[in-house]
């Protein structure tokens, strides 16, 4: 084990970087909620996370998503699977940032490369979960086989939400509807994302 103590410092703060990620995942919708309540004089629940992009908190969402894609292309992980992984989240979620979702009506193009986007942002983050943050020794710890069940929960928690919304996003096409299904499959889908990330960033079962 490596006792230098600038390399633990380094480590360290690596891992409050992981715990970070997963801090704006978990607060960032609510976040925006209380904002619209507080500040600006708008609908506090939104038909998506995306359309917070038209409100006054239009800013906070951008953001949170580059600061998110920073880390995502600095990923270190164990091969290059790994940082393949974050660069490719990285750039899916400069994607959602970047391209507006579109407000009313039929998407534009903007609209469908968010959509896409946004979509394979959060597939990266399953795989994440299910795939990447699963790997380890071959003799794991106790800590570490309490952090994969975690990792798998939150893993299949994305991709249900994924899979709801993709089935919302046809029948509401159809029938021309509106509500604020995809912003709660969305808030769960980053609650989940969160955790898992504050569990790969050791919050939660730690190592000793």
């Amino acid at each position: 084990m490596n006792t230098n103590p600038k390399f633990s410092r380094h480590t360290y703060s690596y891992m409050d970087l992981r715990k970070a990620v997963g801090w704006i995942g978990i607060l960032l919708p609510f976040t925006l909620m209380i904002g619209v309540l507080f500040i600006f004089d708008e609908g506090v629940i939104q038909e998506s996370i995306s359309h917070y992009y038209y409100t006054g908190m239009g800013d906070v969402f951008v953001g949170a998503l580059c600061a998110v894609a920073l880390f995502m292309f600095f990923y270190s992980g164990y091969d290059k699977r790994d940082d393949w992984a974050g660069h490719l989240a990285g750039v899916f979620a400069l994607g959602a940032a970047w391209f507006p979702v579109t407000e009313t009506g039929t998407a534009t193009g903007a609209g469908i490369i968010h959509l896409i986007s946004a979509g394979l942002f959060f597939f990266i983050l399953a795989v994440f979960s299910l795939f990447l943050f699963t790997r380890g020794d071959a003799n794991p710890t106790r800590q570490k086989l309490n952090r994969n069940k975690i990792y798998v929960i939150c893993g299949l928690v994305i991709l249900a939400c994924l899979i709801s919304i993709a089935i919302y996003h046809t029948i509401s096409f159809a029938e021309n509807s509106k509500s604020s299904f995809v912003f709660w499959a969305e808030t769960i889908a980053l609650v989940a994302f969160g955790f898992s990330w504050l569990t790969k960033g050791e919050a939660i079962f730690p190592d000793p």
